[in-house]
């Protein structure tokens, strides 16, 4: 389930709220319509499913970050190895992101509920992978339109023998004797302002409710192996040197069978021998002659798509800006590309044969324009070229 819907208007919330205002909104609503609470009722789990997604983005600054710059379109990433993994997000998704950061209210969870004391798995701790970070080099030329890109990372992935389990072959896990397989334990206290009840994971089997008799020989019990995977990464057009995408799922895996943490891709773009970026746009320096820059010519500039002829007119000066519109980077949050700013050069030849001399000698007797006084800067064209 992905939904098209603003996060922030899910939450009911500003685009400037703060951390602690966007986990109080999804408290109110996951409380509202969590399904245990509302039984067999199918807009209340979409309800539910929607505000969890939203929350999931928003509560971490990463994705926030690239939510706000990028809308919907910048959490799409190759599906099965990444983005934001909510092409298949569902019920059991939703309910364990609820768990992981409101399961403890100083109660177990069916105690907030109004349950009574039946014993949940859901209390059971599930150790989630750790995240990887690696930089990734892109052209400009792939920067220009976008890209996907496939990359190989060593990861620990599930161990192949006890398929993550860290139980042997042929053995299974047995519940904890210490904490009954609910992966708690309670503590409870006595105090002036009556009985208190603490809730803390269970020492003896780390929170999991199990423990593994015979552990698998391969991975000795941790559930994990390492493995080199291929994965595909989509690079959007637009994106900036030190941007990110995070490809949420396509980490390490947790230990015993827990769940797989982010890989989180850098870009590092490509130094250009020709271009130089300024945002979208494009910069290149083109050498004419004085001939051409006298007289006036059409030269062939070279872009990012090829070559594309441009009228040189007469009396050009050095240094002059021409722009070459829609031959830039393409926008990264609006349609469109950049443009493509050529500064000319006029070229002054320094080997000359008797002939050239002479005709440049005679050119000098015949000038009767003598030379402008200084303008603005190169800078400075440039600067109100690009808008800056």
């Amino acid at each position: 389930m992905t939904t098209n819907r603003d996060y922030y208007d899910i939450l009911g919330l500003q685009r400037e709220a703060s951390e602690e205002e966007i986990k109080k909104a999804y408290r109110q609503m996951a409380l509202k319509y969590h399904p245990d609470r509302n039984q067999n009722d199918k807009r209340a789990e979409e309800k539910f499913k929607e505000a969890t997604e939203a929350y999931e983005v928003l509560k971490d600054p990463q994705k926030r970050q690239i939510y706000d710059q990028y809308g919907h379109a910048g959490l799409q990433g190759a599906r099965g190895a990444g983005g934001f993994g909510f092409e298949s997000f569902d019920i059991s998704d939703a309910l364990r992101a609820f768990m992981r950061d409101f399961g403890g209210f100083g109660g177990s969870f069916d105690e907030v509920f109004g349950f009574g004391g039946r014993t949940s798995r859901r209390g059971r701790r599930v150790y989630r992978g750790e995240d990887l970070r690696l930089s990734l080099s892109v052209t400009l030329e792939e920067i220009a339109e976008g890209v996907e890109k496939s990359l190989k990372v060593k990861i620990n992935d599930r161990c192949p023998e006890c398929g993550g389990t860290g139980a042997a072959e042929g053995t299974n896990k047995t519940t904890c004797p210490q904490c009954s397989g609910s992966g708690e334990v309670r503590h409870v206290a006595r105090s002036l302002f009556g009985q208190v009840v603490n809730v803390a994971a269970c020492g003896y089997c780390g929170g999991t409710g199990e423990t593994i008799p015979s552990p698998c020989r391969k991975c000795k019990g941790d559930g994990r192996g390492q493995v080199e995977k291929s994965i595909k990464v989509k690079i959007p057009g637009g994106v900036m040197d030190g941007n990110y995408i995070t490809l949420q799922g396509a980490g390490n895996a947790g230990p015993k069978g827990g769940p797989h943490g982010d890989l989180v891709v850098f870009i590092h773009e490509v130094e250009h021998d020709l271009f130089e970026r300024h945002g979208d746009d494009l910069l290149i320096q083109v050498p004419i002659s004085m001939s051409q820059a006298v007289l006036g010519a059409t030269v062939s500039v070279p872009t990012l798509d090829g070559s594309v002829d441009l009228k040189i007119p007469a009396g050009t000066q050095s240094g002059k800006l021409f722009r070459v519109r829609n031959s830039g980077i393409k926008h990264l949050r609006s349609q469109g590309k950049g443009d493509q700013i050529v500064r000319v050069h006029v070229w002054t030849p320094t080997k000359l044969d008797r002939q050239a001399k002479e005709l440049f000698a005679r050119l000098s007797e015949l000038e009767t324009v003598s030379a402008p006084k200084p303008s603005k800067s190169f800078l400075d064209k440039l600067k109100e070229s690009l808008g800056v």
